[in-house]
């Protein structure tokens, strides 16, 4: 069996590949895209197995390499850089690292989701994309607003300003010549922001119909429809995961850990993975305090009645439910509002 390390680049990638002894068999500069690196690899000797490091259109580079090897391996890049923090780097290099990583067995995996799913995650993260820029608008709309001297409360008789009457009034309001030009502009592109976000929307929401599984999540108070598609297409497979804990630290809601000896340092999240989920799911836990006594108790006992423990505990009640979700997929039980146990707070036990 040879080991294959690929350090993909879109001009030049650079090949190492070892024998069954671990030895360097060769080490290939292949130059042009990625088109050109493929066919380089499928000259190579065989069995191999292959590995490479997770970058954009690393789902694309996953179905390639499969059909020219007899086993891939994508490589988490956070996880490279911990392992590997040398002060030379270079592509010859990294390709010989990630080859011994292969022999040894010892890749940080990444999973690999198929093609319909990887699609369903960028056609989320596409939305909060045109999400963002809506805000952004919006503040530039308020922003010119007060240049001119119109404050909230002068705004739209202080009712909405995104309502249909706001809107009228927003074009109705005098302004200089360059100003109503922008407020002009502005407006159509709000308008034209929300006919796509619809869009995306209406489309996410037939992928999510054939997801049995969204549905099932948003039996939780405060889970709405955007919260469980994102949870689901992102954890694809929840058996992936051996324990529950381990769906926490896939989203980067546990904490940074220093334990020397017998200090333990907590820290911040860690903040690894699709930071959309995070967002939707401390938006979620903030609903479900408000809506689910069960959730409520969770999040007072974390919040100890200390206001400045409020972010903490919110935080701490969106991980706990990223497990009680995942429990729910895993048993296929809807949400249940039952009293939270006194210790732990064990998802298999509350919440179902």
């Amino acid at each position: 069996m040879y080991h294959v390390g690929v350090d993909v680049g879109d001009k030049c990638s650079s090949v190492a590949i070892l024998n069954d002894d671990g030895k360097v068999f060769k080490q290939i500069e292949v130059k042009g895209g990625w088109n050109a690196m493929l066919s380089r690899v499928a000259l190579l000797p065989r069995p191999m197995a292959i590995c490479y490091e997770a970058s954009c259109g690393y789902g694309y580079l996953h179905e390639k390499f499969s059909q020219l090897s007899d086993r891939v391996q994508v490589a988490h890049p956070g996880q490279l850089r911990l392992i590997f923090q040398a002060k030379k780097k270079h592509n010859r290099v990294d390709a010989l690292k990630l080859a011994k990583l292969l022999y040894l067995d010892e890749v940080p995996r990444v999973h690999v989701p198929g093609v319909d799913v990887r699609s369903w995650r960028m056609m989320i993260e596409f939305r909060q994309k045109l999400m963002a820029r809506r805000v952004s608008v919006k503040n530039q709309i308020r922003g010119m607003l007060k240049s001119q001297g119109i404050t909230s409360g002068e705004v739209a008789g202080g009712k909405s300003l995104w309502t249909k009457k706001g809107i009228v009034w927003l074009n109705d309001v005098k302004l200089p010549e360059l100003e109503s030009l922008r407020r002009e502009m502005m407006v159509e592109e709000l308008k034209e922001l929300a006919g796509k976000i619809k869009r995306v929307e209406d489309e996410l929401a037939k992928v999510a119909a054939r997801h049995p599984g969204v549905a099932l999540l948003m039996t939780i108070p405060g889970v709405g429809i955007r919260t469980a598609e994102t949870f689901v297409a992102y954890v694809d497979d929840v058996k992936r995961f051996d324990r529950l804990k381990q769906v926490g630290s896939y989203f980067g809601l546990v904490p940074c850990q220093d334990a020397t000896g017998k200090v333990n340092r907590l820290g911040h999240i860690t903040r690894d993975g699709p930071a959309t989920m995070r967002k939707l799911l401390v938006e979620a836990a903030w609903q479900g305090v408000r809506r689910s006594p069960t959730i409520r108790s969770f999040f007072e006992r974390i919040k100890r009645d200390d206001p400045d423990r409020g972010k903490i505990a919110l935080v701490a009640t969106g991980h706990w439910l990223v497990r009680v979700m995942a429990s729910m997929l895993r048993s296929g039980e809807c949400w249940r509002e039952t009293p939270v146990p006194e210790r732990a707070g064990s998802p298999e036990r509350a919440g179902q």
